[in-house]
């Protein structure tokens, strides 16, 4: 079993990498998969000398300057939303629960309106303005929401997802007045809050990459832990785990990287709620393999999204969050399907 579950992520580990040269050298500008990967090879320490440019400048331009960062900045979000995903399904032991039911979503989204709303453009760090404030929004949601979660004292995660939940519906309120209250800039929020990665670049990359690298080396860490809170809190307790610390520790984690994750790509949904489902079918429910499973498989299906988002139209684009829902949607109802059929 431990064989096969290594190689189902030793296959996805290869089919990221293929999925990504082929990202790249798909657009409006087709650039040769051979030639996007050695572009991409040139670029490498120690490697790069190997390579003997025959491309053009512009092929080049095209694959290091726009392509490659929007890919991975695709690549990092998919990762987090799908790692949130697993752990939140794993701390709510609800195969239903999705990184949005903490309130970060609405938050980041009630951000980036303000940003719209007001017409703030200051940049910092290379990160636009509407990124900053949805970053924030995302923080403070959270931030908030666990602040009334502890206002009695010692409080359930069960708890924590009403509040999160009630949280969400009221910042969705505000969010949609400012819209009506805006209709000048209500294209750009409603762009926004539909998702997507047009404004991929290096800066955006580099400000996710480190808040999804260690959310992933924690949650691979800690994926023993998981396991045993899938038996319950209290054998959970009894078996050595210090359970609600470890709860609120994942929850940050968790927290953070969806934070991150929806800040630079707005709202976009069933990655975290498909991915973690299907890696569960390849590999099982052990998250010493679900874990990792779920960040590559994300990363994967995120980069496919926004390149079919950004292809099939083109010269223009689809925000990504219509694509992941395309195929999300009818996946959700397969999952209700499946969970009636088994309660019944």
């Amino acid at each position: 079993m431990r064989r096969r579950r290594v190689a189902v992520l030793s296959v996805l580990g290869l089919l990221l990498v293929l999925v990504v040269i082929a990202a790249v050298a798909l657009g409006a500008v087709y650039v040769p998969i051979a030639t996007s990967a050695r572009i991409i090879v040139s670029r490498l320490p120690l490697l790069g000398r190997l390579v003997d440019a025959t491309w053009s400048p512009t092929q080049e331009t095209i694959i290091i300057s726009v392509r490659l960062p929007r890919v991975l900045l695709a690549l990092l979000v998919g990762m987090g939303l799908a790692l949130a995903g697993a752990i939140f399904q794993g701390l709510f032991r609800n195969p239903l629960a999705d990184p949005s039911i903490i309130g970060s979503s609405q938050g980041a989204a009630l951000g980036a309106t303000i940003a719209f709303y007001f017409g703030i453009n200051f940049g910092w760090g290379g990160l636009s303005a509407v990124t900053l404030f949805a970053f924030v929004g995302a923080f403070l949601a959270v931030f908030v929401v666990y602040v009334i979660a502890r206002a009695g004292g010692r409080v359930s995660i069960a708890y924590l997802l009403l509040v999160g939940f009630a949280l969400s519906s009221f910042l969705a309120s505000i969010v949609s007045l400012l819209m009506v209250m805006s209709e000048d800039r209500m294209h750009n929020i409603f762009f926004w809050l539909m998702g997507g990665l047009g404004t991929g670049s290096w800066d955006a990359v580099l400000a996710v990459l480190p808040c999804i690298a260690v959310g992933g080396v924690v949650s691979v860490i800690f994926a023993k832990d998981l396991n045993l809170l899938m038996l319950g809190e209290e054998r959970a307790t009894q078996l050595g785990l210090e359970a609600r610390r470890f709860q609120w520790i994942m929850f940050a984690v968790a927290s953070v990287v969806v934070g991150a994750a929806v800040s630079v790509s707005g709202i976009i949904g069933f990655v975290g709620l498909m991915t973690p489902h299907i890696v569960r079918l390849l590999t099982g429910p052990d998250h010493r393999y679900l874990v990792p499973g779920s960040l590559i498989g994300g990363g994967i299906f995120m980069v496919v999204a926004d390149t079919l988002a950004r292809t099939l139209i083109a010269p223009n684009e689809l925000p990504v969050g219509i694509v992941t829902a395309f195929f999300g949607a009818p996946f959700f109802i397969y999952l209700l399907k499946r969970r009636r059929h088994a309660i019944a």
